[in-house]
């Protein structure tokens, strides 16, 4: 199938190149040149295990392209994958210029039937402002040419979205038309072939399911942190009432894992659009304005714990940062928890080391020439001259560390665990104090 994918942000990318991967012929389009000569250089502009061997290989067997001409865009592709970002207004809501400026592009140059698909996160409704922009364009031209639109909302983690675009635990298709909703089977046919995964819905139910899968999943993050709060303050572990609550099969696991907070390009902007979406339609989702007002709370724990320890002046204190990303595996630090902490802690008076395997040159851009910021090339090294040690991001290499070498290197024997990434005893037993949240 011949396939456009407007925008080369992480969604649009992963698409563009998984959908490569299966044969069909892909043509990316960017309207920002400098991202598609790092495309056409082979380097890819984010970081995504997997996605930069699999963009070279197919590039190489001529499926993939990248361009930054609308014309091209248009006429290439019978599917028109809508992958532009949409972010969040002042006041919380999905900004839609760029998915609504995609369409009338579409719509003004289109001579023969395209199913125009939108993949970004958009808000209950867009589909039919798509739509009306699309049937706008052709009738400034004096044309009835057919088209469909279509919903269809990815389900992507960061660090495993090629996993997950290649074996999709289900795929969300709201339309409303036989041709689209046959062309679309006809695409995910390669991706499901052990059993059937799709979903088949109206536009407005598939454009809501991406904002109820984010929302449950914030929630459940944020009712861990609430509760993991309160056993700091009654003497309980969290970790063995994560134990006891998750092995309720009602229940399970994924997401109970307590921490400074949730960040990334998906849960804030989501939950925040959801709220927005229903105020603007007479509704309050009072649960979710909840689970917002306490992961924004959540993000300035470990500077609580930091200021009950060491008071609230750290002037002359300086810390050890491990972790930038708002996640393992990711060089994304878009709502990153590592950002309120390390301005806080320059609030404060304090000077900080940060390592990140991946994320430094992000921190680098967003903080600029802070001079009271600095970055190492490894764990240990940022702990030189260190008082203590701050852990905000639970990548591996953070797991097993020596404990002995800690304690040598920080002048004070102090780590702040943001991700509880170890038994409190343990750190204990090596001569430190371990502030981690909600164990015991």
């Amino acid at each position: 199938m011949k396939i456009t994918v407007i925008g080369t942000g992480y969604v649009g990318l992963v698409s563009g190149t998984c959908l490569a991967e299966m044969g069909n012929d892909v043509l990316c389009l960017d309207l920002d040149a400098r991202k598609i000569a790092i495309l056409q250089d082979g380097e890819i502009p984010i970081h995504e295990p997997g996605l930069l061997e699999m963009v070279r290989r197919n590039v190489a067997a001529g499926r993939l392209r990248f361009t930054t001409s609308i014309e091209d865009s248009v006429a290439f592709g019978q599917l028109q994958f809508i992958a532009v970002g949409t972010p969040p207004d002042e006041d919380g809501s999905a900004d839609l210029q760029y998915v609504l400026a995609a369409a009338r592009n579409i719509g003004k140059h289109m001579t023969d039937y395209k199913v125009v698909i939108d993949k970004s996160t958009v808000p209950v409704g867009t589909g039919d402002r798509v739509k009306a922009a699309l049937a706008d364009e052709l009738a400034k031209r004096g044309l009835d040419t057919p088209f469909s639109v279509v919903s269809n909302p990815e389900f992507l983690k960061e660090g495993a979205a090629v996993e997950d675009f290649m074996r999709p635990d289900r795929v969300v298709i709201g339309a409303e038309d036989e041709r689209g909703i046959a062309m679309m089977r006809e695409l995910y046919a390669p991706f499901i072939r052990n059993h059937d995964r799709v979903i088949v819905m109206d536009v407005r139910s598939a454009e809501l399911t991406k904002y109820a899968a984010n929302a449950m999943l914030a929630t459940r993050i944020s009712f861990m942190n609430e509760l993991a709060n309160l056993a700091d303050v009654m003497g309980a572990d969290i970790e063995q009432v994560r134990v006891g609550i998750g092995s309720d099969p009602r229940i399970g696991f994924h997401f109970l894992y307590p921490g400074c907070g949730y960040g990334g390009s998906c849960f804030p902007k989501d939950v925040q659009a959801l709220i927005r979406t229903a105020e603007e339609n007479g509704r309050q989702l009072k649960v979710l304005q909840s689970v917002e007002d306490a992961n924004e709370a959540q993000k300035h724990l470990l500077l609580e714990k930091i200021d009950g320890r060491l008071g609230k002046d750290l002037a002359g204190k300086h810390f050890a940062l491990w972790g930038l990303a708002f996640k393992p595996n990711t060089d994304d630090m878009r709502a990153a928890s590592s950002r309120v902490v390390i301005q806080g802690l320059l609030e404060r008076g304090a000077t900080v080391t940060a390592y990140d395997p991946v994320a430094m040159n992000e921190s680098r851009r967003i903080f600029g020439d802070e001079t009271r910021l600095r970055y190492a090339d490894a764990p240990m090294a940022a702990l030189q001259d260190a008082d203590a040690l701050v852990i905000v991001t639970e990548w591996k290499e953070f797991r097993v560390p020596n404990f002995g070498a800690i304690k040598a290197a920080l002048k004070l024997p102090l780590i702040f665990d943001g991700r509880n990434l170890y038994p409190p005893q343990q750190v204990r037993d090596n001569g430190l104090e371990y502030f981690a949240i909600g164990r015991r």
